[in-house]
């Protein structure tokens, strides 16, 4: 079984008196990383699901006399995908208060639910992480570099997800399924997804343009939508953790762009199971945005899984200099360039560097993921 990075921090976070929350997409293992970590303690746990309409119904209305009957005996209480349940956040808030001795484990698929309803209650109350598909470390860990090096592409065609790993033989059926079926659940669910052919179709048109930058307005004219809904659909996509977005970096240069913003895939194997293409790198012309999103969804999950707080972007100007992921934290200024080839590399714009003499400057090939992708 393949270890998750995640899991020594998890481990030293419980039975602080806190709740411990992990987010993430559906199908990313969250369910298996708790019964891992419920397997390190070794405590007493009492087992729920929202998914569960029974559940959802007895925890509805919580008070503190039902909780302690629910929970007597019980040292541990796991609730997956807790963002179905009504008022989770206060049920969760009681224990941590009232019910000291007793660890609240969480799962959720679903940020717009989940952090509407317990950031208010727990506030100062909870532990969080985001848990996303295997990332390049995990897979190195769990096999070697060689191993890793020679399944770039099936990386980049089928991405990272756990079942996708596990059963590479049934990758594609798998993909499709899990975007078809599974990626959506909760954002279909919602009142909010009121035209899901709509939905379906802006997914379809940010998958055909990873890597380069979205102008809502002009996705809303081609797809003859109201720009309000397109806006409020790529945000549920962001909170379902589908996407994310990269907004422009501008600090000391005039003609910068300002605005604009790319939005990539948290895994390049949802890409193309929603552009329905598994055609092999050699006869594709995409293969540049594609190791794009793969790098820079990477590097996504490393500052998850090392708890780094930073800012990433990405920077252009109007005379088209530009580079694909610029990085932030306290510590560091990071601005990368991603190239699939290594024939013709392209170097860091001129204008970045004399704007900007204290960022670190990278230029990063196939050949040399493998430094960048360990930090």
């Amino acid at each position: 079984m393949i270890v998750r990075k995640q899991l020594a921090y998890a481990l030293e976070r419980l039975f602080k008196g806190k709740a411990f929350i992990v987010y993430g997409p559906r199908q990313t293992g969250k369910t298996t990383f708790v019964e891992l970590l419920l397997a390190k303690v070794d405590k007493r746990t009492l087992y729920l699901s929202g998914d569960d309409a029974d559940v959802r119904e007895t925890l509805a209305k919580p008070n503190a006399a039902q909780i302690q009957q629910m929970l007597a005996g019980y040292e541990v209480l796991f609730i997956d995908e807790a963002q179905r349940i009504n008022d989770v956040g206060l049920l969760i808030k009681i224990i941590v208060d009232r019910f000291k001795s007793v660890q609240v484990i969480a799962t959720g698929s679903s940020a717009f639910e989940l952090s509407g309803k317990i950031n208010e209650p727990l506030t100062g109350r909870k532990y969080e992480m985001m848990l996303l598909p295997f990332s390049y470390a995990e897979l190195v860990s769990d096999t070697d570099f060689i191993t890793e090096e020679r399944s770039l592409e099936q990386r980049l065609i089928y991405g990272s997800y756990p079942e996708i790993i596990n059963a590479p033989q049934n990758a594609e059926e798998h993909l499709k399924l899990l975007a078809d079926s599974y990626l959506y659940k909760d954002l279909f669910t919602l009142e909010d997804v009121k035209k899901p052919l709509l939905f379906e179709k802006i997914v379809k048109a940010l998958a055909l343009q990873v890597g380069s930058e979205v102008n809502f307005s002009e996705l809303a004219q081609l797809l003859k939508a109201d720009q309000k809904t397109v806006d409020k659909y790529i945000s549920l996509l962001e909170k379902a953790f589908v996407v994310f977005s990269l907004y422009a970096f501008a600090g000391n240069v005039r003609n910068e762009i300002k605005k604009n913003k790319k939005i990539y895939f948290y895994d390049t194997g949802i890409v193309n199971a929603i552009t329905r293409n598994f055609n092999p790198l050699a006869n594709r012309n995409d293969v540049g945005a594609l190791f794009e999103n793969y790098m820079i969804a990477e590097r996504m999950k490393f500052l998850h899984q090392n708890q780094i707080e930073a800012e990433c972007f990405f920077w252009r100007t109007t005379q088209q200099q530009e580079i694909d992921y610029v990085e932030k934290t306290r510590e560091k200024f990071l601005a990368v360039e991603f190239k699939w080839s290594e024939r013709g590399k392209n170097k860091i714009p001129l204008t970045f560097t004399h704007a900007y003499p204290d960022a670190e400057t990278l230029l990063v090939s196939k050949t040399d993921r493998g430094s960048f992708l360990n930090g």
